[in-house]
């Protein structure tokens, strides 16, 4: 496991996946938000095509414990972004960013927008940019899944949600909506999440100070590199409108929607979240 040190001295690990000899690498972000990187597997057979390097982010998977907890806080987290760069010797870099990753990946690319060759962004979040999606974009996303067995209880706990009633009861009971199918690998993969998430590091990360969204959205206008944002046909968190959103901030942006997917593309449909990725990053 390769590991370098932060600004700060703190050690921290990324992960080799796959990939031709000699073909550049992929820099890959976690989401969670601070969760580790082990999740994304090998993003559904994206790795045949480039090799991944999955960042485990400060206080997740094998990356150590700061000695400053407020350095989770995504805004401090760029500068590990451009550490792990050039440990890696790129001059620029292809750079790939899931869910609550995509805040930090947008705060590097506005900051470091020389060192970006493409950015994909994957059921991103929208907080950094101060995208709010309403309630009512949620229930029309769930409702399209209401033929499913699961739906009652997962929709009654998103109307709790939307209402500000939700517990944490609730939101469990949402999280069929985060997989295209809930099936055993679906299940599988949301039972690891909470032994793969720094909950500390999470409440710190978003926190106040961490995001300006007018100054994001003035960067992202002036950010010349291609950008993928790839959004899940039915997913709650990102839904396709609110991603075209944040699509329209960049002047080159391809927005995607793929059938069928949730909040993790890469397990509903592998074949094309590879296809769809490896063809925009060649």
């Amino acid at each position: 496991m390769p590991t370098f040190s932060a600004y700060d001295g703190t050690e921290l690990a990324h992960h080799v996946i796959g990939g031709s000899k000699g073909a550049p690498p992929v820099v890959c972000l976690p989401g969670g938000p601070m969760q580790a990187s082990v999740y994304l597997g090998d993003l559904g057979g994206l790795a045949a095509h480039r090799p991944l390097v999955t960042a485990d982010l400060r206080g997740t998977g094998e990356s150590a414990v700061p000695a400053d907890t407020a350095s989770y806080r995504c805004d401090r987290l760029v500068d590990d972004v451009e550490a792990l760069r050039e440990h890696l010797g790129l001059d620029a870099m292809d750079l790939l960013a899931h869910s609550g990753g995509t805040n930090l990946a947008l705060l590097y690319a506005a900051r470091h927008p020389e060192r970006v060759r493409r950015l994909a962004l994957i059921t991103p979040s929208l907080a950094a940019a101060g995208i709010a999606v309403p309630g009512t974009v949620r229930r029309e996303t769930a409702l399209l899944r209401e033929g499913e067995p699961f739906f009652p209880a997962a929709f009654a706990a998103l109307e709790a949600v939307v209402a500000g009633r939700g517990t944490a009861e609730s939101w469990q009971a949402m999280a069929p909506f985060a997989y295209g199918r809930w099936d055993a690998r679906a299940q599988a993969h949301h039972a690891a999440e909470d032994e793969q998430r720094n909950d500390e590091a999470a409440a710190v990360y978003g926190s106040e100070g961490a995001y300006d969204p007018d100054a994001l959205r003035a960067a992202l206008a002036r950010f010349r590199a291609p950008v993928l944002l790839l959004a899940g046909e039915v997913d709650l968190n990102s839904p396709p409108s609110a991603v075209a959103e944040l699509a329209a901030l960049f002047p080159h942006a391809e927005l995607v929607v793929q059938s069928g997917a949730a909040h993790f593309p890469w397990l509903d449909d592998p074949e094309r979240f590879a296809a769809t990725t490896a063809a925009f990053l060649a």
